[in-house]
């Protein structure tokens, strides 16, 4: 008697040898944007050789078309990672509505990145405590950088955060930045 496979056998991320990290990067211009480039481009150095590394970018402009909204929320729904890079300041409504949206998936992220360019701390602070709000809500870590500290030099500890559960060695990343 033969037997043959109806199905393919199920695949169990949790056990993947190279799974993969997946981040979302929401940016105001093209400052915001390099600075989270910047960024992702740490994050996949010293994630690398735990997993791959995947990154996806949207300008904030390009978020109010519906189609290209829609397919940003795509990429969020499979994100670990959400990094809103801008110069502080109330967010457009079409970027807190991708949060919002995001935080009802049933693939939520783990954690939520603010990345600040720029010097303006009373826009920021507006624009972090709202996104420290969204993280809580989200039940997602939060971690808060400005371009004006020494945050990318080690031992600064220049890196603000909440402390929640994390995965991922997300949280040794920081804390080594």
């Amino acid at each position: 008697m033969q037997r043959t496979l109806a199905a393919a056998p199920p695949i169990f991320p949790e056990l993947e040898t190279n799974p993969t990290f997946n981040v979302i990067v929401a940016y105001e211009d093209f400052e915001a944007g390099m600075y989270a480039k910047k960024t992702c481009d740490l994050l996949s150095e010293n994630l690398g050789r735990h997993c791959a590394f995947a990154s996806q970018m949207w300008k904030f402009d390009v978020l109010k078309i519906p189609k290209l909204h829609e397919l940003a929320l795509n990429d969020a729904s499979e994100a670990d990672l959400i990094i809103i890079s801008s110069k502080g300041g109330e967010l457009p409504v079409h970027v807190q509505t991708l949060l919002e949206l995001c935080l009802s998936e049933p693939h939520r992220p783990i954690a939520l990145a603010a990345l600040f360019v720029g010097d303006a701390h009373e826009k920021t602070a507006q624009t972090q405590a709202y996104l420290a709000e969204v993280a809580k809500r989200g039940q997602l870590e939060f971690f808060a950088q400005s371009n004006d500290c020494p945050a990318f030099k080690p031992g600064t500890g220049a890196i603000q955060r909440d402390i929640t559960p994390s995965r991922w060695g997300i949280r040794q990343f920081f804390s080594q930045t």
